[in-house]
């Protein structure tokens, strides 16, 4: 039996202890959060398994094999930390740490005491993703040409972090997932308009092989948008998470252009429209899947796909963002 301890039991923690919980062969057997209404919620929805407001117990226990780190990302580098140097396996929260050294640091640990770490990148687990990424590895939207998300609803704000650290992770994770190629340079630019912290902001990540990405993270947007666009040589695909059915359509479209032999200077351009298609997509609950398959990886001593290097290279692109946005859309190369 796998025994977990969480730390943190706020907005997402819940979700991590029903999970990791309810899986054949491992229980949670121990909750810490500094806020006392915790506890009477985990009393509701698990009677069984104790509370506690020092995350030293977690951390230091003998009887626990794997510490969730559920809380805010400025406390993240030392719960883990902590997790790491007194031997437990760590599941952490994205985004993974506050800073690329923290995370290699963090990294380098894991690897000294041979244990393992797995970033919160839910959305790797998704149906949808899972069906973009064998799409793109089947070759069926050709060579890559851009990948384009939109992320946008009115609020939560945060006041510890700005939108960029709050929601471009989910999509910088799934862009590290799918773009094979390694990014090379970031440009941001962001504002803020109420709580001191940008609340809009634009990424472009540029890769090699001419492969661009954008990323549009907004709190103030009077819709709620959940939408990627990703444009290969032989076909575009749309995914809409917001949609019930069909959250994946493929478009047999696209353009080329050729020379007129006739006149080299003179290009020719033919567009093609063929049919739209929706291929079918698995209906899971992808924490679950995420928690079952970190299960495994520790019983099998495998590195998980979302680990502390996939964690680390959101980290990096954070990081640079901030950077650009901070002088004004300025290059930071990585």
């Amino acid at each position: 039996m796998i025994r977990i301890g969480v730390i943190g039991y706020g907005y997402w923690g819940p979700n991590i202890v029903r999970n990791f919980h309810t899986h054949e062969g491992s229980e949670v057997v121990l909750v810490c959060d500094k806020n006392p209404k915790a506890s009477e919620r985990l009393r509701m929805a698990h009677p069984s398994i104790p509370f506690t407001s020092n995350p030293a117990e977690i951390v230091k226990s003998p009887d626990i094999d794997i510490v969730a780190v559920v809380t805010p990302v400025w406390a993240h580098y030392q719960l883990a930390k902590a997790a790491l140097e007194n031997g437990k396996h760590i599941f952490v929260e994205k985004p993974f740490t506050c800073s690329v050294t923290q995370a290699e640091e963090l990294i380098e640990l894991a690897d000294r005491k041979n244990l393992r770490i797995m970033v919160d990148h839910t959305f790797l687990f998704t149906g949808a993703v899972r069906k973009i990424r064998q799409l793109v590895d089947e070759g069926a939207l050709g060579d890559l040409y851009y990948y384009d998300s939109l992320r946008v609803n009115l609020g939560l704000f945060q006041h510890d972090v700005n939108v960029i650290w709050d929601l471009a992770p989910h999509d910088l994770s799934i862009m590290d997932h799918i773009i094979k190629e390694k990014p090379e340079a970031v440009v941001a630019t962001g504002e803020k308009h109420l709580n001191g912290v940008e609340d809009v902001a634009f990424i472009t990540i540029y890769f090699p092989k001419r492969i661009i990405a954008h990323v549009n993270v907004n709190w103030l947007s009077p819709v709620k948008v959940r939408t990627t666009l990703i444009g290969g040589e032989k076909k575009m695909l749309v995914w809409n998470d917001l949609e019930a059915d069909e959250k994946i359509k493929v478009y047999d479209k696209g353009v080329s252009m050729s020379t007129n032999p006739a006149n080299l200077h003179q290009l020719l351009v033919s567009y093609r429209s063929g049919d739209m298609w929706a291929p079918q997509v698995e209906q899971v609950e992808a924490l679950r899947a995420e928690t079952a398959y970190f299960l495994k990886c520790i019983e099998e001593n495998l590195t998980p796909l979302n680990d502390g290097n996939a964690g680390l290279r959101v980290v990096r692109i954070l990081e640079a963002a901030e950077r650009s946005v901070r002088n004004r859309g300025e290059a930071v190369t990585l």
